[in-house]
C-alpha cells in the first residue's frame, strides 16, 4: 500500500505577499474576491509592508494612529497594489537608473610622469619596477609613473533592465528575527520555513511525539545560491573591491544552505537532508525527492521548498547579456509606446520579448496519510508523483527539448489511472512554466496542446504566475504550487492579464489561456509544469482538498474519518489564531540559533537501535538483509 504525500501546510513569500492562507494569491486575483478576503488581504498585506502595526492590541500606522481593519484599504489601498507583485526594481536592491560598476581607464603621461601621492601602505605589492617612490613625511609617499598606468573608476550605467518581482516594498525579513549579517535568500528561507510550519496548526514537536526523529526530512535549494554580499557576491568582488573575505561568505553562500538553516535553526531535523538544484524546476525536483521518500515509507513528515534572493546587478546582467530578460527597449517596441509598463514586463503565451526575474521563498508541508489523520491535519491536497526528464542531446544548453513532453504526460496519465477521464478532461487544469520569451511561448503551448489532443481535451485552463510573481527561479515552481492551492480552495481561475491577447503562434486550440481571472466550478487535479535551463524538465500532479480526502475515505473507512474530523476542529482553531497574528504581523519567526543542541555523550547505541535523550522515539537500525537471495 503506497502512501499518499498530503499538502497539510504551505508557507513563503514572493511579490503577491505572504503565501499562507492564500494572501499571495488572493493578491493577485484581488479583484474577483469577496469584500471580506478583500478586506483580509488587505490588512494582512498592510502589515507585511510595515504600514500598519500591532501596539497594545491596537493597529496603528506609522504615526501611532489608531487604525480599523476596514479603513486600511482606504488609507493604504493603492500604496499596496503599487508596491506588490512585479515593478520597478526598488534601490534597496540597486539603483536600475544608475548601476554602480567599475570602468578600466588606461593612463598614459604627457609631458611629464604620472604623479601622486598616497599612504605608504597603499602601495601595491610586489612594486612595479618603473615606479619612482619618494618617501614623505606622516607616512605618505609620492609616486612617479613614467609609463602608461592601468586603473578602475567607479561608473554609472542606466540599465536596460529595470522591473523585478521583488518581495513588498516595506518587507524586512532581517529586522523580524537576528539574522546575524545573512543573506536575504537566507532570511526569506526563515520566514518561509516558519509560515509553512505555522500554517498547519500543529506544534512541531507534538508531531514529534508520534513518530521516530528519522521519520523527518528536509528537501530544499537555491539556484544561484546566496548571491548578495554576505554570500557568495560578495565573497567574488571582495578582493578586486579592496576588501577582505569574511569568514561566513562561502558557507553562507552555498545552495544547501537554505536546507541546512532549516535543520539547524528551524525543526532541529536529524532526519533526512535533501538538496538537489535543476534550475528553474527546483522546488519540483526537491518535491520529488520527498514524495518518493513518503512513498517508500522512509519519511512520514516533510518540509520541501526553495528560495532564491536574484535581484543584484550581477545576475540581471547575466540573465540580460543572455537576452534571456524583457528590457526597457523591447518592451517600448511591442508597445510602440514611450515608456515601458514595468507592471507588464512578463507576459506569458502573449506578444513578449523575454521574462522577469524575482526574489521568493516556498515551502510546503507534507505528511504521509496515516500520520495525517492521526495529527487531524488539514488537508489542502495531495502530491500524487512528480516526474523528471531530460532533453537529451542538444545544441545549446539553454534551448527547450523533448523531456518535458514525456514529464507532461506521465503526469496527465497518471491523473486519468487516479480519478478517470472526465475528471481530467474536465476538472483538470496547468499551472504553466510561462517564463514570457518567445521561443517559451510556442515550445511549451505546443506541448499541452499535444497532450490535449491525445487524452481528448477541450478547453485546458491554462494559468501562469510568472506574470504577476516574476521568475523566481528555484522556488517559481513553488509559486505554482502556491496558486494551484489558491484555485482549488478560492474557486478563482487567474487569468494572465498582463497581455491583451494570446499570441499569434502560440497553439491554444485546445487551451483557455484567458487574459481576465474567472470563476471556475471545482478542480480536481493541477498540474504544475517547470521547463528549466540545461533540460531540467518536471510536472507534478497535484489533487485537491476534496479529492484526497474522498482517496481517504475508502482506504480508511467512515469511522476513521470522523474520528479525524473532531480532531481537525483543534487544528482549525490553532490555525486561525496564527492566521490572525500573521494579518497583523506578529509572525512569531522560529529561529533556534544555539538552542535544543543534542547532548551525543547521552546518545544510546546499541546493535538495535540508537536513543536520543531528546526524542521520544529510538531509531531503529536495519534488521533485515535486503540481498537476502544474492548472499
Amino acid at each position: 500500500m503506497t502512501a499518499l504525500p498530503l499538502i497539510v501546510g504551505m508557507g513563503g513569500i514572493n511579490a503577491a505577499g505572504r503565501t499562507s492562507f492564500h494572501q499571495g494569491f488572493r493578491r493577485i486575483v484581488i479583484d474577483k474576491l469577496t469584500a471580506q478576503a478583500r478586506q483580509e488581504t488587505m490588512l494582512g498585506l498592510a502589515s507585511l509592508m510595515n504600514l500598519v502595526s500591532l501596539k497594545d492590541g491596537q493597529l496603528v500606522d506609522g504615526e501611532n494612529n489608531p487604525v480599523a481593519h476596514e479603513e486600511i484599504e482606504t488609507k493604504f489601498g493603492q500604496q499596496i497594489l503599487a508596491g506588490t507583485l512585479i515593478r520597478k526594481i526598488e534601490k534597496n536592491h540597486f539603483d536600475p537608473d544608475a548601476t554602480h560598476g567599475h570602468q578600466k581607464m588606461n593612463l598614459a603621461p604627457t609631458e611629464q610622469h604620472i604623479q601622486f601621492e598616497l599612504k605608504a601602505k597603499e602601495l601595491p605589492k610586489p612594486l612595479p619596477a618603473s615606479w619612482i617612490v619618494t618617501e614623505l613625511d606622516s607616512g605618505r609617499v609620492s609616486v612617479e609613473i613614467p609609463e602608461q598606468l592601468t586603473i578602475t573608476h567607479d561608473t554609472y550605467r542606466n540599465n536596460p533592465i529595470k522591473a523585478a518581482g521583488q518581495m513588498p516594498t516595506g518587507f524586512l525579513p532581517e529586522k523580524l528575527y537576528n539574522s546575524r549579517y545573512q543573506p536575504r535568500g537566507l532570511q526569506a528561507t526563515i520566514f518561509a520555513a516558519t509560515d509553512a510550519i505555522r500554517s498547519t496548526g500543529i506544534e512541531w514537536d507534538a508531531i514529534l511525539e508520534k513518530i521516530t526523529p528519522d521519520q523527518v526530512g528536509a528537501y530544499s535549494a537555491s539556484v544561484a545560491g546566496q548571491m548578495q554580499d554576505e554570500g557568495l557576491g560578495g565573497m567574488a568582488k571582495s578582493r578586486l573591491l579592496g576588501s577582505r573575505v569574511s569568514t561566513k561568505q562561502l558557507a553562507l553562500g552555498l545552495n544547501t544552505m537554505s536546507t541546512d538553516f532549516i535543520n539547524a535553526y528551524v525543526t532541529g531535523n536529524v532526519g533526512t537532508t535533501f538538496t538537489s538544484s535543476g534550475a528553474c524546476a527546483t522546488f519540483l525536483y526537491n518535491l520529488r525527492a520527498a514524495v518518493h521518500d513518503i512513498h517508500a515509507g522512509r519519511v512520514r513528515v516533510a518540509i520541501v521548498g526553495s528560495s532564491e534572493a536574484p535581484i543584484t546587478p550581477e545576475i540581471v546582467e547575466g540573465f540580460g547579456n543572455m537576452s534571456a530578460l524583457a528590457n526597457e527597449e523591447g518592451l517600448k517596441k511591442l508597445d510602440a509606446a514611450e515608456q515601458a509598463d514595468h507592471r507588464r514586463t512578463s507576459r506569458p503565451f502573449g506578444r513578449n520579448c523575454g521574462f522577469t526575474i524575482g526574489e521568493g521563498a516556498q515551502f510546503v508541508v507534507l505528511m504521509d496519510d496515516a500520520l495525517a489523520l492521526e495529527m487531524g491535519a488539514n488537508i489542502m491536497g495531495s502530491v500524487a508523483d512528480v516526474f523528471i526528464n531530460a532533453d537529451g542531446f542538444k545544441k545549446s544548453i539553454t534551448a527547450p527539448g523533448p523531456g518535458n513532453y514525456i514529464t507532461m504526460a506521465k503526469s496527465v496519465a497518471l491523473a486519468e489511472q487516479i480519478l478517470g477521464k472526465e475528471a481530467l478532461q474536465k476538472r483538470s487544469f496547468i499551472l504553466a512554466h510561462g517564463s514570457s520569451t518567445p521561443q517559451n511561448r510556442v515550445t511549451e503551448s505546443l506541448i499541452y496542446h499535444r497532450i490535449a489532443e491525445s487524452f481528448n481535451i477541450e478547453n485546458w485552463p491554462v494559468a501562469a504566475p510568472k506574470a504577476y510573481v516574476g521568475h523566481t527561479i528555484g522556488p517559481a515552481s513553488g509559486d505554482q504550487m502556491a496558486m494551484a492551492l489558491g484555485v482549488f480552495h478560492d474557486n478563482i481561475m487567474p487569468g494572465v492579464t498582463t497581455i491583451d491577447e494570446v499570441a499569434e503562434d502560440v497553439h491554444n486550440q485546445h487551451l483557455n489561456i484567458a487574459t481576465e481571472h474567472w470563476h471556475c466550478p471545482d478542480m480536481d487535479v493541477a498540474f504544475i509544469n517547470s521547463k528549466g535551463f540545461g533540460g531540467n524538465n518536471a510536472t507534478a500532479t497535484v489533487l485537491s482538498a476534496k479529492v484526497s480526502l474522498d482517496m481517504l475515505s475508502k482506504r480508511y473507512g467512515e469511522s476513521a474519518m470522523t474520528t479525524y474530523h473532531e480532531k481537525l476542529s483543534d487544528v482549525k482553531n490553532a490555525q486561525q489564531q496564527y492566521r490572525d497574528n500573521a494579518n497583523q504581523g506578529q509572525f512569531d519567526i522560529i529561529y533556534k540559533f544555539g538552542e535544543g543542541l543534542l547532548d551525543e555523550d547521552a546518545i544510546e547505541i546499541n546493535n538495535k537501535q540508537l536513543s536520543f535523550a531528546e526524542y521520544k522515539h529510538a531509531i531503529d537500525l536495519p534488521n533485515k538483509n535486503p540481498f537476502n537471495d544474492m548472499v
